[in-house]
């Protein structure tokens, strides 16, 4: 009784700026089971199938891309600011069997466990042994390493001496820098051309390597383009079958967002959110990278729209605070996809260790704390969510404002939710 007490005053403590946030909340750490999707696992196949060995790998892995922003499924759920999952639905994980193919145990043992669990349907189970274990079998990343590795390796790998996450996913702890923010994906793939056109085949013996990297690229950024035009011809054909006003005018608005990004560099607060978590999605459903795509220094990439935004009033503080509380949702609904073999019996969270970087200094070495900054604490102390990871750096710059308001937060806990701190000592000139 006592634990259900404190449970259920720990919930009445989550609050979030609006009824709007309350009920994305209530959905995300309540109302949405997780699951696995094979949707992933059947496009790549699908493409792999059409493309493996008509082009060079990086063309291909480009093509792949490109045919699963074509053909997936889109989720579009009510009251939504930001738009984007991995999966067809909030709390759906993709597998990703060009690294790591599961086998039928593995999926057992994801749908059975009592914590951490992903609940796994006969119809996943049928699709995963008729349709990806007999192509991605000997194909997996993993099963090419262990071909390569001797007996001895194996022998202690299957006594469980050590695991294989290196072997089962892509490199991890990246962090975006700030690009996004200045061009669009037509604006990259622009460039992307420019470089090829100006290739010379005759003196550069990288040449046609280089062309093979860059006309994968391609392919990419038209995919990231795609999925921006397929959310906002969702949301058009959504608002036009909606009765309710509110939520039809909302539809639309998301529509015009998407018009803009991520083919082109964002103008607003809400499109640079929206440019990042498009951003965000891609990378993770092309390459597993548990553990972690990150934002970076998140605050200062956002603060010239926001101040911008507030300048010239199309955005209040309130409104620029439910749109980043609607972004951490947005994190929530994403669990790390599952692993395999001994590691996933070993695996005890969802969370994917994305991690949002506040208050540090700027590339001119002046402090970066801003409105925005402060607003960030507002979001980690209000959503109290598993994801995003948060952390604050502290110079001798930092307003001492800041840094009690993040000790403050920092204090009260809530597990991996807790504000780390790193200390940077500089020069106070």
């Amino acid at each position: 009784m006592a634990t259900a007490l404190k449970e259920q005053k720990f919930v009445e403590g989550i609050r979030g700026c609006s009824d709007r946030i309350r009920r994305l909340w209530e959905e995300s750490v309540h109302g949405s089971v997780p699951s696995i999707s094979m949707e992933r696992a059947v496009l790549l196949t699908e493409a792999y199938q059409q493309y493996e060995g008509t082009c060079s790998i990086p063309v291909m892995r480009g093509k792949a891309f490109y045919y699963l922003m074509a053909h997936r499924t889109l989720y579009l759920g009510r009251d939504s600011l930001i738009v984007g999952e991995k999966g067809p639905r909030p709390w759906a994980a993709p597998t990703f069997p060009e690294l790591c193919c599961h086998t039928l145990e593995d999926f057992d043992t994801l749908n059975s466990r009592e914590r951490v669990f992903f609940k796994v349907t006969d119809e996943d189970k049928r699709i995963q042994r008729d349709v990806i274990i007999p192509y991605w079998k000997d194909r997996a990343m993993l099963a090419k390493m262990n071909r390569l590795l001797p007996q001895r390796w194996q022998k202690l790998f299957a006594a469980g001496m050590y695991t294989e996450f290196l072997q089962q996913r892509g490199p991890g702890h990246t962090v975006a820098d700030g690009k996004i923010y200045r061009k669009g994906y037509g604006d990259f793939l622009r460039d992307i051309q420019k470089q090829i056109d100006s290739l010379d085949f005759n003196n550069d013996l990288d040449a046609l390597e280089k062309r093979e990297e860059w006309e994968g690229m391609t392919w990419v950024c038209r995919g990231m383009i795609l999925l921006g035009k397929r959310y906002a011809a969702l949301a058009r054909d959504m608002a036009a079958h909606e009765k309710d006003p509110v939520w039809r005018r909302e539809l639309l608005d998301i529509a015009a967002v998407c018009d803009v990004v991520p083919e082109h560099r964002p103008q607003t607060f809400r499109q640079a959110i929206q440019m990042y978590w498009f951003t965000h999605i891609g990378v993770t459903t092309e390459m597993n990278n548990w553990d972690a795509y990150s934002p970076g220094k998140f605050d200062q990439y956002l603060e010239p729209f926001y101040d911008r935004d507030l300048a010239e009033g199309r955005l209040t503080r309130d409104q620029a605070k439910e749109l980043l509380e609607a972004l951490w949702i947005q994190f929530n609904n994403q669990p790390a996809p599952p692993k395999v073999g001994i590691t996933l019996k070993e695996s005890a969270t969802y969370t994917d260790f994305c991690n949002i970087n506040t208050g540090a200094l700027r590339p001119d070495g002046t402090c970066g704390v801003s409105d925005v900054s402060y607003l960030i604490l507002e979001v980690m102390d209000d959503m109290r969510l598993l994801q995003p990871s948060s952390n604050v750096q502290i110079s001798q710059k930092t307003p001492e404002r800041f840094l009690r308001k993040a000790l403050e937060i920092s204090r009260k806990g809530w597990g991996q939710r807790r504000l780390s701190i790193t200390a940077r000592l500089s020069s106070r000139n």
